[in-house]
C-alpha cells in the first residue's frame, strides 16, 4: 500500500537548444521588467491561495461497499504530517502551490527505500527543464544532469500549454501588462511624493539684477526677505523688488492614479482567480469566500490529489483527498445549529458534534440518538407509542 509506482519508460529526448544566463540578465531585459514574485498584488493573491491549500489536511481514503472511509496508517501519516524531511506538510505544500502558480510547473522527486516512500523532495524550478521528445507527445525532466521519465516524478502544473499539454504556462503572459502598469503607478507615486518640484509659492524677481544672477544671491535673498523666524510671522519685502504668486500643485487625485490602480488590482485578482478583497479592493464577503473555495480552491486541490494518487498508490481502491471543511469559515453558531440538527436525527453522535466545535469528547456521547426522547437508535422500535394494543407488554397506545 505504501509502494511507490515506478514504471520506466524508454523515451528518446529531442535535441535541446542551450542558452547562457549571466549576472547581466537584468541588462538584457526591457526597461521596467518586473518579476511576478516581486509584485505585491501577485504575492498577496498567490500567497492567499497557497496558504488555503496548504492548510487542508491530506486524507488517505479507501473505497468500500458502504462508502469511502479514511485510513490512518503510516503512509497517511507520512503524506499528511511529514512528506518532506526538511519541513512539515504546511511548508511543503505551500512551496508547491506557490511555485505552481508563479512558474506554471513544480517537480517533486519521490525518494524510496526498499520499495517504501522515504521522502518527497521539491526540486527548485530554476534548476529544472522540461524537454519534449521527438514527437512532442511526451517529455523528460532534466535536473542536475539527470533525466527522469514523467512517471518517475510528481509533476504539478497549472494552465496547460495548448500545444504541449504536459507543460504548465502559469499566468506570466496574462499578467505581464497589468504588473507593468502597477509598477509604473508605484514609481509615479513615489516620484511624485519625493519630488522637490512642487512649489506652492512662486517668487518673481528681476533676473537682470546682478544680485539674483547666481544661486548664492537668490539663496541670500530668500533668507533675508522670505524665510520667517517663526510660524505665522508676516513677510516684510520691498514693494517694487519682487512679485509673489500662489499656485496649487497637482495631486495624486488629479493624476487619476488611484482609479487606475484599483482597476489593475481587480484585473490581477480576476486573472489569478481570487476575490478582489484579497488584493486590497473591496470588502470581505462570506458568500463570495465560500464560492471561491468551491469554484477555485477545490479544482486546484484536485490537481494535487490526482497527481499524488496517480504516482504514489498502487491499490485501485485507494486515493488521496484534501479536506476543505475548515476553509469555509463557519462560525460557532452555524456549526452548533447544524450539529444539533444532525444529532437529534441520529446522523451524528454527541462527540462528533463536540469535535466540530473544538470541544473534548465526553463519556456516554458516542452512541447515536433519535427523536425527541433521545434514545439509542437500536431502541426506536421499543417506544410505547409504537407498540399496538395487545402486543408486547400490553401497554395502551
Amino acid at each position: 500500500m505504501s509502494l511507490f509506482r515506478r514504471r520506466k519508460q524508454k523515451i528518446r529526448a529531442a535535441p535541446v537548444t542551450g542558452f547562457v544566463c549571466s549576472d547581466q540578465w537584468e541588462s538584457l531585459c526591457c526597461s521596467g521588467y518586473t518579476k511576478l514574485s516581486e509584485n505585491p498584488e501577485v504575492q498577496m493573491a498567490v500567497g492567499y491561495i497557497a496558504d488555503l491549500i496548504s492548510s487542508m489536511t491530506i486524507h488517505l481514503m479507501q473505497n468500500t461497499a458502504n462508502g469511502d472511509v479514511r485510513l490512518q496508517n503510516e503512509l497517511a501519516k507520512k503524506i499528511d504530517i511529514s512528506p518532506s524531511k526538511i519541513g512539515t506538510r504546511k511548508t511543503w505544500m505551500y512551496n508547491i502551490v506557490r511555485n505552481m502558480m508563479m512558474e506554471g510547473n513544480q517537480i517533486v522527486y519521490p525518494k524510496t527505500s526498499n520499495g517504501f516512500l522515504e521522502d518527497l523532495i521539491s526540486l527548485p524550478p530554476s534548476g529544472v527543464s522540461l524537454n519534449p521528445t521527438e514527437n512532442s507527445t511526451s517529455y523528460l525532466v532534466s535536473y542536475q544532469g539527470k533525466q527522469y521519465a514523467p512517471d518517475e516524478v510528481l509533476h504539478f502544473l497549472i494552465n496547460p500549454d495548448p500545444n504541449l499539454p504536459w507543460r504548465g504556462m502559469g499566468y506570466r503572459a496574462a499578467l505581464k501588462d497589468v504588473v507593468h502598469n502597477l509598477k509604473q503607478a508605484s514609481e509615479t507615486k513615489r516620484g511624485f511624493m519625493e519630488s522637490k518640484w512642487k512649489p506652492s509659492v512662486i517668487v518673481r524677481v528681476d533676473g537682470l539684477t546682478e544680485e539674483f544672477s547666481g544661486k548664492a544671491g537668490r539663496t541670500n535673498f530668500l533668507q533675508e526677505y522670505i524665510e520667517a523666524q517663526e510660524a505665522g510671522q508676516p513677510w516684510v519685502i520691498p514693494s517694487d523688488l519682487l512679485d509673489i504668486q500662489q499656485i496649487k500643485p497637482l495631486s495624486l487625485n488629479d493624476l487619476a492614479i488611484t482609479d487606475a490602480v484599483t482597476m489593475d488590482k481587480r484585473a490581477v485578482a480576476g486573472i489569478i482567480g481570487v476575490p478582489p478583497y484579497v488584493v486590497g479592493v473591496g470588502e470581505f464577503n462570506p458568500d463570495a469566500h465560500r464560492n471561491f473555495i468551491d469554484t477555485y480552491i477545490m479544482p486546484k486541490a484536485q490537481i494535487i490529489e490526482q497527481e499524488l494518487t496517480k504516482k504514489l498508490l498502487w491499490s485501485p481502491d485507494l486515493y488521496f483527498k484534501l479536506n476543505s471543511r475548515t476553509l469555509y469559515g463557519y462560525n460557532i453558531k452555524d456549526l452548533s445549529t447544524v450539529g444539533q440538527e444532525l444529532y437529534v436525527r441520529g446522523i451524528m453522535s454527541g462527540n462528533e458534534v463536540r469535535n466540530w466545535i473544538n470541544l473534548p469528547p465526553e463519556k456516554g456521547l458516542d452512541e447515536r440518538v433519535i427523536l425527541e426522547n433521545y434514545i439509542p437508535v437500536g431502541m426506536i422500535g421499543d417506544q410505547k407509542k409504537l407498540v399496538q394494543k395487545g402486543e408486547g407488554n400490553g401497554a395502551d397506545t
